[in-house]
């Protein structure tokens, strides 16, 4: 029998860890989406928490490219997916494209940190959708030549990964068993001793 969204929820749910915000936990990327269309203000407030991510010498050199179901945007961003990401992307109300542009403002000079910078905003992005009650799931796999030429996207941008956002629905309604399969398996994680060093290979000791 499969699970239900909110069984999955309770599954995906990593082990608590005092004083980490609980956003940070609830987070994370089912495929399963409703048709529920997304409040403008909700989104007004997802990118307003992008607009205040850091970036390198303030640049903010993130856009954000947003199809909204039924929009010519949204076919276009779903038309530069791959097939895979067609079969269960779609229905998220929401389509978004992150770009960065890899020159400065200032000076035209290459931005080495533009994708960093984009990076950073989509987090804050993806962490005040799961604050409103939204799912986000980001793809890196879509077409980037297609995705520029559909949507007319200057040269001097470089592609983040599209974002799907809406309202998680049930697992059954994913189109396949792999689908459902990879949605209602647990999370798994790197253990901080795998990724915080006090001197390279040699984990930080942490309380």
């Amino acid at each position: 029998m499969t699970l239900t969204a909110s069984e999955t929820n309770e599954l995906k749910l990593p082990p608590i860890m005092e004083g980490v915000l609980p956003v940070i936990h609830q987070r994370w990327s089912p495929r399963s989406f409703t048709d529920r269309d997304v409040d403008q203000a909700d989104l007004a407030r997802v990118f307003e928490a992008a607009r205040w991510a850091a970036s390198s010498s303030n640049e903010q050199p993130w856009s954000f490219l947003v199809g909204t179901h039924n929009s010519s945007t949204h076919k276009k961003i779903f038309e530069a997916l791959v097939p895979f990401n067609q079969t269960w992307a779609g229905k998220a109300p929401v389509l978004i494209l992150g770009l960065a542009r890899n020159k400065s403002g200032r000076n035209g000079a290459p931005n080495l940190y533009a994708m960093y910078d984009l990076g950073a905003a989509s987090s804050y992005l993806t962490l005040q959708a799961a604050a409103l009650g939204l799912s986000t799931h980001q793809m890196a796999g879509f077409d980037k030549d297609k995705a520029r030429t559909l949507l007319e996207i200057p040269g001097d941008y470089d592609f983040g990964s599209v974002i799907a956002l809406g309202y998680q629905g049930e697992p059954e309604a994913l189109p396949n068993d792999q689908l459902i399969e990879r949605e209602t398996a647990p999370r798994e994680r790197k253990a901080l001793s795998e990724f915080v060093f006090s001197a390279w290979g040699e984990p930080l000791e942490l309380g």
